[in-house]
C-alpha cells in the first residue's frame, strides 16, 4: 500500500507554503500524483440603493477572487514545476469559498489529503473538521508552527479499539511500516471477558508487526487527567513526529463529533496528525 494520489488543500497564502512543505516531500517519497486545490467564493449579488444589481461590485469581487486564486496557483506551480512530480491544479468556486468543503468530491478519489491545522485567530483557514468527517479519506493535518518533519520516524498511535481507530491505524500503514518505532498508547482500557486491561493493544500491535512495523504498547490510566493532556505528554516523552488518531466521539450528534481529543488535534497539536474515520 502507498499514497499514489495526494491532495493538498490550499486555502490561503498563510497556510499554502506550510502545506506544500509537507505534501511535496511526501509526493516525492511515494512517487505520487499531487493535486493542488483552492476554492474561491462565488460573487454574491448585491443590490444598489436604486434596487438594481450592483454590477460594478460583482465585477470587482470576481476580479479579487481571480487574483487570489492566481496567487495560490502561482505558489503551487513555483514549488512543483521543477520537482519532477506528476501534478495538477484545480481552481474551484462555490458559495462558501472553502477549499476543503468545495473539494470534497475531488478528495474522495485521493489516497491522502494534506491540510493545514485550523487557526484559532485571524483567518481560520479551510474547514478541516468537516473535511475529516465527510471526505472518507485520511487527512494529514499540518501544525501551524514548529519544525515540520515529513520522514515520520517516530509514530504515536492512539488506540481504543474503535472502528475509527482501526481505520486510522491501517490507513497509516505506509508511515507506520517504515517508521523506526511506533508507540501504541491505550488509555483506560476496559476489562472484558476475553481481554484484561494489561493486554489491551496487544492484538493491533501484533497485526502491525506483521507488516514489518516496530511497535510497542503503553497502557496508561488517566487518573483524572484529560486524554488530550496524556497524549500531548506522550508525544513529548516519546519524541513522536506523527500522531495517528481515529476521529471519533462518544456522542452520535455530529456537532459533538469534534469535541475532546479530535478538536485539540485539529487546532493546537504541535506535530503532524493523521486522522481517519
Amino acid at each position: 500500500m502507498s499514497f499514489k494520489t495526494i491532495v493538498a488543500i490550499l486555502q490561503n497564502e498563510q497556510d499554502a507554503e506550510r502545506v506544500l512543505d509537507c505534501a511535496i516531500p511526501l509526493a516525492e517519497r511515494f512517487e505520487s500524483h499531487l493535486v493542488g486545490i483552492h476554492a474561491e467564493a462565488l460573487p454574491v449579488p448585491y443590490t444598489s440603493a436604486t434596487g438594481f444589481p450592483d454590477t460594478e461590485f460583482l465585477q470587482v469581487s470576481a476580479e479579487m477572487n481571480k487574483e487570489r486564486a492566481g496567487k495560490l496557483q502561482a505558489v503551487f506551480l513555483r514549488r512543483v514545476e521543477d520537482s519532477g512530480l506528476s501534478f495538477e491544479w484545480r481552481s474551484l468556486e462555490s458559495f462558501s469559498g472553502d477549499s476543503a468543503l468545495t473539494g470534497i468530491s475531488s478528495v474522495r478519489a485521493a489516497d491522502l489529503i494534506v491540510a493545514a491545522q485550523r487557526d484559532t485567530g485571524g483567518d481560520p483557514g479551510a474547514d478541516v473538521d468537516t473535511l475529516v468527517y465527510d471526505a472518507g479519506r485520511p487527512v494529514l493535518v499540518v501544525p501551524h508552527g514548529g519544525p515540520l518533519v515529513t520522514t515520520f520516524r517516530r509514530v504515536l498511535l492512539a488506540w481504543n479499539g474503535s472502528k475509527e481507530a482501526a481505520r486510522a491505524a491501517f490507513d497509516a500503514l505506509p508511515f507506520i511500516s517504515e517508521a523506526d518505532k511506533t508507540d501504541i498508547i491505550v488509555i483506560d482500557p476496559p476489562e472484558t471477558l476475553d481481554e484484561s486491561p494489561e493486554a489491551a493493544g496487544a492484538e493491533i500491535a501484533a497485526a502491525l508487526s506483521r507488516h514489518g512495523a516496530n511497535v510497542s504498547v503503553c497502557v496508561q490510566k488517566s487518573s483524572g487527567a484529560s486524554v488530550d493532556d496524556i497524549i500531548q505528554e506522550r508525544i513529548a516523552e516519546s519524541g513522536a513526529d506523527l500522531l495517528v488518531l481515529g476521529a471519533y466521539s462518544h456522542s452520535w450528534l455530529r456537532q459533538l463529533l469534534f469535541g475532546g481529543v479530535t478538536r485539540t488535534v485539529l487546532r493546537t497539536t504541535n506535530v503532524a496528525a493523521f486522522l481517519s474515520r
